[in-house]
């Protein structure tokens, strides 16, 4: 069987209560975490961890700052590296951005909704 499109499965959640959607984060919160371990117990020498953005923003904001700079500095060189790729859910058209605005806001897509400039 073909798997859907990711932002299609989260669409078709919406009309099955919230039931169906805490079950569904519940499941993919375990598969996460055990992900997260499975990475951990392996031999191979690395590490993962869970990573909060905003930590420190309330109460340092200066050292928040500094870290966002610096952690926002790697992570564009490792994209610009071709080392990660961003997951892009939909490139919409300037011209279109309130359409885009809403598909981000509607927690259907999987991965970022970018405006693009006309051509």
């Amino acid at each position: 069987m073909a798997a859907a499109a990711p932002w299609r499965c989260a669409g078709e959640l919406r009309h099955r209560g919230d039931e169906g959607r805490a079950r569904q984060r519940d499941a993919a919160g375990a598969e996460l975490f055990g992900r997260l371990f499975l990475w951990n117990v392996l031999p191979n020498g690395k590490r993962a961890g869970f990573y909060n953005f905003w930590a420190g923003k309330r109460f340092r904001p200066a050292a928040f700052r500094a870290r966002l700079r610096d952690d926002l500095t790697q992570v564009l060189r490792l994209v610009g590296a071709g080392v990660l790729t961003p997951q892009i859910a939909a490139r919409i058209p300037l011209s279109e951005a309130a359409s885009a605005l809403a598909l981000a806001e509607s927690r259907t897509v999987l991965g970022k909704v970018v405006i693009v400039p006309e051509p």
